[in-house]
């Protein structure tokens, strides 16, 4: 699995960095935080507990022919592969081996934007709703300088990060549906 965004501070031990080759990271899909949705998550104002009516962006992946992206590279079994394709309910899990420097025996995967998940991101744009939450962008901006200067000023030379308004959440994670009888 190669991780760009959150995953790159996530992925289990074992890990290594690696560059993923024709790509820009951006700002590139939303949740609609005016819908909540069970076994996902909401976001509440810390100010004053609210849940405003905003699309709040994630990373994603832009196809850019002379870029790359840095990431750590961990692996991952079937039943990780599951579990990371239940969370990245906003993606696709697709196949990037042959754009991975140095690929390892076996086949790479990571996650780019789904039709959804950027629609409601360009809805965001549209609408003047589209923020960050502060905690993940420092997350991913933490993650990566764990992994040295270098991959730092990679990792910001590798992205457009800029003009989306950071607010400060709550994340608040929902407990899924009860099963119907």
């Amino acid at each position: 699995m190669f991780g760009y965004g959150s995953l790159a501070g996530e992925l289990p031990p074992g890990g290594s960095v690696a560059l993923l080759h024709g790509y820009r990271r951006v700002w590139g899909v939303a949740a609609d935080n005016e819908h909540a949705i069970p076994g996902y998550k909401r976001y509440l104002l810390r100010a004053d507990g609210s849940t405003p009516r905003v699309f709040v962006a994630f990373l994603d992946l832009a196809e850019d022919p002379d870029g790359a992206v840095n990431g750590v590279l961990a692996p991952a079994d079937a039943e990780a592969l599951a579990r990371l394709d239940r969370r990245e309910r906003n993606y696709d899990r697709v196949e990037v081996t042959p754009a991975i420097d140095h690929p390892p025996d076996g086949r790479v995967w990571t996650y780019v934007g789904s039709a959804e998940g950027r629609a409601r991101l360009e809805a965001g744009r549209r609408d003047q709703r589209l923020v960050v939450a502060r905690a993940y962008a420092e997350s991913v901006h933490a993650a990566f300088r764990r992994l040295g200067d270098r991959e730092y000023r990679r990792f910001l030379a590798s992205s457009d990060l800029d003009g989306v308004p950071l607010l400060d959440f709550e994340r608040v994670d929902l407990p899924p549906a009860e099963p119907t009888a």
